[in-house]
């Protein structure tokens, strides 16, 4: 097939579909992707693509185009501006664009927005359109603090309706998306697709790590407003005491200064701060870990997502601590591959650490993460549902 992928996030930006293009790349497809410019997530554009460099790229085999777009700062008003820049822009390019694909999939993190450009496409070449929806909209938007009867909030449930009942298939990574697409938004649940995320191959890596005498926990991956981190410092706090005890948080975002300053007012010693780190440089991390950790945010919209990472973690075959509420909780307790506790009750998280600690099971648990990875979110599973959907869509 040939394919128009769109999504604002592309490499050198740390996202799960730069992977995707290139494995439908390896299977046969000609893949071409309108993205944005990169600068994600510290919110700076590179200086790489500045000023109109690197618009077109050859990545691996995948034709990469990319969009004008503001960079998200670190504010919501430009964080805003961020959204819509690369919403119009990508709309503008997919109104010129000549070439014909068979289908256009796109991958549907936040903003809901970037669904825009495909619909211009999908109208005006009379092909159809498949979204792969991994943030719910609007309801993610409560999580940061916009209140379900806001101006803003009614706005964007207008939006996000009109843009998921424009797709003609809706793929899904957390079953508890179905419902709400269905009862909230309104669509049809036969153009309802379960389609859970996997993990890169190089997850399944094992590094030798000197972890001398004390146990490790790592956190990896974005540190923003959603993910909670500051639970997983406070636990730190109320366990400074234990020396066996070390936690590890890997990753940037427009919290980690926030989480940063936060530790040292604690004057933590027991937590360390990586920053981001190259993907390939992530398997060291996890090979140090006795335990991965997961935090969110205490939301009941945003506690039906079940994050990318989960599947990473498991990959790697390790035990999955969390404070957290919903599908991940779920997975969890059906993978027995660790503790949960409910998502922000920092003292539940303190106390299952300790009780992890304690467990003779600790092998068992990692065991069963892998074991439930290989079984439910394999990328040859990941990539065969995909691929029907697609190959179904052409017209």
């Amino acid at each position: 097939m040939k394919l128009l992928v769109i999504c604002q996030y592309y490499y050198p930006e740390p996202f799960r579909i730069s992977d995707i293009c290139e494995a439908l790349v390896e299977r046969g497809h000609d893949v071409t992707v309108l993205t944005g410019l990169p600068n994600y997530p510290e919110g700076n554009v590179l200086d790489a693509y500045r000023g109109g460099k690197n618009r077109k790229e050859v990545i691996n085999g995948v034709n990469v185009i990319r969009s004008f777009e503001i960079g998200r700062g670190n504010r919501k008003a430009t964080l805003l501006l961020n959204y819509f820049s690369f919403a119009l822009s990508a709309s503008y390019k997919t109104l010129l664009m000549k070439e014909k694909y068979d289908a256009v999939f796109v991958n549907q993190l936040s903003p809901v927005m970037m669904g825009i450009p495909a619909m211009v496409y999908k109208k005006k070449h009379n092909k159809k359109m498949l979204l792969y929806c991994l943030d719910l909209w609007p309801a993610s938007l409560t999580a940061g603090g916009i209140q379900k009867d806001s101006r803003i909030y009614k706005l964007f449930s207008h939006l996000s309706t009109w843009i998921y009942r424009s797709a003609d298939q809706i793929a899904v990574s957390s079953t508890m998306f179905q419902s709400y697409l269905n009862d909230t938004i309104g669509v049809n649940s036969s153009a309802i697709v379960h389609l859970p995320q996997y993990a890169e191959a190089l997850f399944t890596e094992k590094v030798e790590v000197d972890k001398g005498k004390q146990f490790h926990f790592v956190f990896a991956g974005n540190i923003g407003e959603m993910q909670s981190v500051d639970t997983l410092i406070k636990a730190a706090d109320l366990l400074r005491n234990d020396a066996s005890i070390q936690f590890h948080i890997v990753g940037d975002g427009s919290k980690l200064e926030e989480c940063k300053a936060l530790s040292k007012n604690l004057g933590l010693e027991n937590i360390l701060f990586h920053g981001r780190k190259p993907l390939n440089e992530m398997p060291n991390y996890y090979s140090l870990a006795d335990a991965m950790l997961i935090t969110l945010k205490d939301d009941a919209e945003l506690s039906s997502t079940l994050p990318g990472k989960v599947q990473s973690y498991m990959a790697a075959g390790k035990p999955i601590i969390g404070a957290i509420n919903g599908e991940t909780s779920e997975v969890i307790e059906a993978a027995a591959c660790g503790y949960c506790c409910e998502a922000e009750n920092v003292s539940a998280l303190a106390n299952l650490i300790v009780q992890f600690c304690q467990n003779s099971e600790k092998e068992q648990m990692a065991t069963n993460s892998y074991d439930y990875y290989c079984k439910n979110y394999s990328k040859e599973r990941f990539l065969a549902v995909l691929e029907e959907t697609l190959i179904k869509m052409e017209v």
